[in-house]
């Protein structure tokens, strides 16, 4: 399955990555702390997935 995100920088899903782990740390059940801990990882794998920006030299 693909998910398609407009106007969304890899900065900004990495972000509600860290907000997941975050919440995941401060979840008092156990099955909810997985659950987001397991999304975060999802996210966080899909975009280390993505392809690097080129590196930008200057002349």
């Amino acid at each position: 399955m693909a998910l398609v995100l407009t106007g969304l920088g890899p900065g900004d899903l990495a972000e509600a990555v860290e907000c997941l782990v975050q919440c995941a740390e401060t979840a008092t059940d156990a099955e909810l702390s997985a659950y987001r801990r397991h999304l975060a990882d999802l996210l966080g794998d899909a975009l280390d997935s993505l392809p690097r920006p080129a590196a930008e030299v200057e002349a």
